[in-house]
C-alpha cells in the first residue's frame, strides 16, 4: 500500500531526495505522498526510505490505498517504463 505522512510532519526536508520515484513533493502545510508514484521502495530498496530517514515517524502506511507487493511491483516496472 502506498504511505502517506501525517501532520505530525516538522517539514525537515529529509524524505523528499530520499524517495526513487518522485511521489513526496511540499503540500500547503506538510509534505505528501502521490499514491499514484509510492512503491513503498519496491523495485529499489528493501525498506520505504523515506520511514527510514524521517525523524519524527510521521510515515506510515495509507490504508486508503492498499497494494499488494506485486502490485506495487507493477506499478514500479511502470514508472520506471515511462522515464
Amino acid at each position: 500500500m502506498a504511505l502517506m505522512i501525517t501532520d505530525e510532519c516538522i517539514n525537515c526536508d529529509v524524505c523528499e531526495p530520499e524517495c526513487p520515484n518522485g511521489a513526496i513533493s511540499q503540500g500547503e502545510e506538510i509534505y505528501i505522498i502521490d499514491p499514484n508514484k509510492c512503491t513503498e521502495c519496491v523495485g529499489h530498496f528493501d525498506e520505504p526510505q523515506c520511514q527510514q530517514v524521517c525523524p519524527v515517524d510521521c510515515i506510515p502506511f495509507n490504508p486508503e490505498h492498499p497494494e499488494s507487493k506485486d502490485d506495487l511491483m507493477e506499478k514500479f516496472l511502470k514508472l520506471t517504463a515511462e522515464k
